[in-house]
């Protein structure tokens, strides 16, 4: 997938022809783009057919795509969670800065504005990115944080 993040120039072989093409930045899986003029010879020396490129576009990525908006799920601790902060989150070119809201519940979304795809054949317009936060329970604690996690067990919390 990273590889269609760019607009990218390839040269193919089709007929013993090298035809070179842009493949546009933000072209989707299953999309068929359409070369005129370099398919197979035509009817009773007509012209030419038409070429039809199908794209399979494999995601080796950590991100689910939906045309050109991006999802993502990142892991934040218990007390980022309850007390908000700062993180550092991947975004497909790179990190960004985002601030986590105070009481912060699992499976809060949050949405990267501009940060997902290219959109297909539109330069310079990218779709969102968007973030569930998934919140890290400790698992292993010492007998500190267990005191500590009772003292608000007994406030409601």
């Amino acid at each position: 997938m990273s590889d269609i993040y760019t607009s990218q120039k390839h040269t193919l072989t089709v007929n013993a022809k090298n035809i070179r093409l842009t493949i546009p930045a933000g072209v989707e899986n299953g999309q068929t783009i359409k070369i005129t003029g370099h398919g197979g010879p035509g009817v009773k020396g007509g012209p030419k057919g038409d070429l039809y490129l199908t794209f399979k576009i494999l995601n080796n990525t950590n991100f689910l795509r939906e045309k050109e908006n991006l999802y993502a799920t990142t892991e934040i601790d218990l007390s980022t969670a309850a007390l908000g902060g700062e993180i550092h989150v991947n975004t497909f070119n790179g990190k960004a800065k985002l601030k986590v809201k105070p009481g912060t519940q699992n499976g809060a979304k949050v949405k990267l504005k501009g940060k997902g795809f290219p959109k297909f054949k539109k330069p310079n317009q990218f779709g969102d990115l968007y973030i569930t936060y998934s919140v890290k329970v400790p698992e292993h604690l010492t007998e500190k944080q267990k005191e500590l996690f009772e003292e608000l067990k007994k406030t409601g919390i």
